[in-house]
């Protein structure tokens, strides 16, 4: 007995040494390399020609576009769109940069300035301005997600982004033929209670200041009915829903919503992570729904995008993603059929976005 006594305590204190001398280290480092042993497709070009109308260059009017150029054209990129042309002067700054230089490989999106909404002449006088910047050039009208979530009138109350002051912008969009890309609210996971229950949570850790409650400043549901209505009402308005609507974790749910609301398109900017962790659904709905959907990547960081290309144009198995924060689980490729892509990467954008050059493009 005495002996079986002794080794107990020997094997505990044994495995207690062993434990004590084991590396420290959380989970934010935890990063195990694979060990499986699978085909690998390892893509720094799209297939075919791609336009991305999703990105964000506030510096286009004074930079040198060679320096965009030379990554485009080795990542198959025909044409960038940037989103944050501003409006008025700075956004003549850009369209003349452009128009100069690369007049077929960038297109400019305006914005609108909601600084003073709530004053008298504010409506019309947004409204002017996104006439006299279609004008000058600009293709389309970019909403950040500031609409919704802190932008304020100027009785300091939060303005709805089917706030009626904006109506007619919408409406002066159908009528000049151009899109609205509009991105409203965040990850639904931000309201959500920052434990071990949510898939953001290293996400929220490393970027506190992402984190929303109900109210801060409202319900996410509530945010994005309110953009859900402003498509309903303005039907002869087309709308690009930017980041799957963040719906790219239900589908099924997305899939109704552009069912009820044809003047609703969509694009994949910065929600790759959750097409690739469900490869099945994810190459049924972009099959079924491949009219309605356009390649935006968001960032500008070329290497990332050959993330994408995988995960649209083959069929690997775990690979990693290139963002832990955004997803710490593995990607698998959806292996896109040809004519998908091709959607995907330019025909779609070409009844959406005026103004593109159709040469640059195989058909």
């Amino acid at each position: 007995m005495v002996r079986k006594l002794l080794f107990a305590l020997s094997f505990i204190l044994g495995a207690r040494i062993a434990q004590s001398q084991e590396p420290a280290m959380d989970f934010e480092k935890y990063t195990p390399r694979s060990t499986l042993v699978v085909p690998e497709s390892i893509l720094t070009r799209a297939k075919f020609p791609f336009i991305d109308v999703h990105s964000h260059r506030r510096d286009m009017g004074s930079m040198e576009l060679k320096v965009l150029i030379d990554p485009m054209e080795s990542m198959n990129m025909a044409v960038m769109v940037n989103l944050s042309g501003g409006n008025g002067e700075a956004l003549g700054e850009m369209i003349r940069n452009v128009e100069k230089n690369y007049p077929d490989r960038f297109i400019v999106f305006s914005n609108v300035d909601f600084d003073g909404i709530g004053q008298r002449g504010w409506t019309g006088n947004a409204v002017r301005q996104l006439e006299e910047d279609v004008r000058n050039g600009a293709k389309g009208l970019k909403i950040f997600k500031n609409l919704g979530l802190s932008v304020s009138d100027s009785a300091g109350r939060r303005v709805p982004v089917d706030d009626p002051r904006i109506d007619p912008i919408w409406a002066k969009c159908g009528e000049l033929g151009i899109p609205v890309l509009i991105h409203s609210a965040d990850p639904a996971q931000f309201w959500e209670p920052h434990d071990e229950f949510n898939e953001r949570w290293l996400e929220l850790k490393e970027r506190p200041g992402r984190k929303r409650s109900a109210s801060d400043p409202v319900p996410w549901q509530q945010i994005i009915d309110e953009q859900l209505s402003v498509f309903k009402k303005h039907p002869g308005t087309r709308f690009i829903n930017a980041h799957l609507g963040w719906y790219g974790n239900n589908l099924q749910k997305l899939g109704d919503l552009l069912d009820d609301m044809p003047n609703m398109y969509t694009e994949i900017g910065a929600v790759l992570a959750e097409l690739g962790r469900q490869p099945r659904m994810a190459r049924e709905f972009f099959i079924k729904y491949q009219d309605r959907i356009l390649f935006g990547k968001d960032a500008w960081i070329p290497e990332e995008y050959f993330t994408y290309f995988r995960v649209l144009e083959t069929a690997d198995e775990y690979f990693d993603y290139y963002r832990k924060r955004h997803a710490f689980w593995k990607m698998y490729g959806l292996d896109l059929p040809d004519e998908v892509l091709k959607k995907l990467y330019y025909k779609n954008a070409f009844h959406i976005i005026p103004g593109i050059d159709k040469s640059l493009f195989p058909d």
